[in-house]
């Protein structure tokens, strides 16, 4: 590989993992300033955790031999030593670098849901775990040459498409997050408006580096592919994302009367989540739509939670979940060439809406498990006092803001 490739790698590598501590802000802007800390660290933790966990053995288990294999061997090659000294390893250690950022931030991004209550221990547990049963062998499925990948084959139909994440990241973060909700119940008063963001610059910030190193997570899939889709997937990703911020800000005015930085940012991000699956497999006007429609989508789905009773504190579910099924199954219909819309016939639809519900309902059940376990064991969730308190104190011993009183 010459160096300019390799640099991109790098490059694309580096962006992805910029979007872990992008999500840091995101969240922590969302939370109340007394639990801003305790969220931003569950980001760190995972980095931390999953990183070190993907180079020891998540690499090894993320690709099988064959469709069936629950996930390959983790200790094929422990600590890679033999990849040390190959031949290729200073290609192949970028690629192992760039994967290790999407397992990252998917076990990130599920931590939006357990804001303001969860045991920084019990999250460190749960992220470690959920990433050796959860991520890594999806991860496998989607592009390891597991079931999803050869979905299609098996079937006789077309193969199931996700190019940068939809069912391996956004749809398991999501389901993950979804389960973590029931396990660790609700907030404190737990009501529509009662708990607002501390800090609105925060979460503008956020979303603009999650958009920033987006580019990493869509275009930097293409570095081993000769870059041949590149400028299509920098303008899909670009392109769904705009449209999707201005969905939503119309479905906010429209059903609310204003439309909020944070319902921007926040349609930002589902357009991001859309976009991600189908960025190289869209013509730019179909991307539109699909970010139109993510934006609109996603900006209702979070309401649900509060006439279904489920507390996902940062909408994880609402933008990850949902946005991931939209742009995954969006694909069915608008795929170049293989859409049931554009000259496909119904195979399309039909393996990656198989892939969704079967990515879907693994991570629900593996999360729910994992978290339960850890619940009636050394408990998840703080204590009612630590929560109303605020967490950051108790838990980290520190606090986000001083307050100096000045003298007169």
């Amino acid at each position: 590989m010459d160096a300019g490739s390799m640099a991109f790698g790098v490059v694309a590598t580096a962006l992805v993992l910029f979007m872990t501590p992008g999500l840091a802000f995101f969240y922590g802007g969302l939370v109340r300033s007394k639990s801003v800390i305790s969220m931003m660290m569950m980001s760190f933790g995972a980095i931390g955790l999953v990183g070190t966990l993907w180079i020891l053995y998540g690499y090894n288990m993320a690709a099988v031999e064959s469709p069936m294999a629950f996930s390959g061997n983790p200790f094929s090659d422990f600590g890679l030593a033999t990849m040390a000294a190959g031949e290729s390893a200073n290609t192949d250690f970028i690629g192992v670098a760039y994967g290790s950022t999407f397992a990252i931030i998917t076990v990130a991004l599920i931590s939006g849901s357990i804001a303001d209550r969860a045991k920084f221990g019990a999250w460190m547990l749960f992220a470690g775990v959920f990433a050796t049963l959860g991520y890594f062998p999806i991860a496998a499925w989607v592009w390891g040459g597991g079931w999803a990948f050869s979905l299609g084959e098996m079937l006789g139909l077309p193969d199931v498409i996700d190019y940068a994440g939809g069912t391996a990241v956004h749809i398991n973060a999501g389901a993950a997050a979804l389960a973590l909700t029931f396990v660790l119940g609700k907030r404190h008063g737990f009501t529509k408006g009662a708990h607002k963001p501390h800090n609105v610059p925060f979460v503008i910030l956020g979303a603009s580096i999650l958009w920033f190193g987006w580019f990493g997570f869509n275009v930097g899939a293409e570095w081993l592919n000769g870059l041949g889709n590149a400028g299509l997937i920098t303008l899909n990703t670009i392109g769904a994302t705009a449209a999707s911020i201005c969905a939503w800000m119309l479905i906010e005015k429209l059903k609310d009367g204003k439309p909020t930085s944070v319902g921007a940012a926040s349609g930002a991000v589902a357009g991001l989540v859309a976009i991600t699956p189908a960025c190289a497999n869209l013509t730019p006007g179909w991307a539109l739509l699909l970010g139109a429609l993510s934006g609109a989508i996603c900006a209702l789905a979070v309401e649900l939670k509060f006439k279904l009773g489920f507390d996902d504190s940062l909408d994880v579910v609402g933008i990850h979940l949902v946005g991931g099924m939209l742009g995954t199954v969006y694909l069915g219909f608008f795929a170049t060439e293989t859409g049931l819309f554009l000259g496909g016939g119904v195979g399309q639809l039909i393996v990656q809406v198989l892939a969704s519900v079967g990515v879907m309902v693994f991570a629900f059940v593996v999360a729910y498990v994992i978290g339960f376990a850890i619940q009636k064991t050394i408990g998840f969730r703080v204590t009612d006092e630590d929560e109303l308190a605020g967490i950051d104190q108790i838990v980290h011993g520190e606090e986000a803001y001083e307050y100096e009183l000045e003298r007169s």
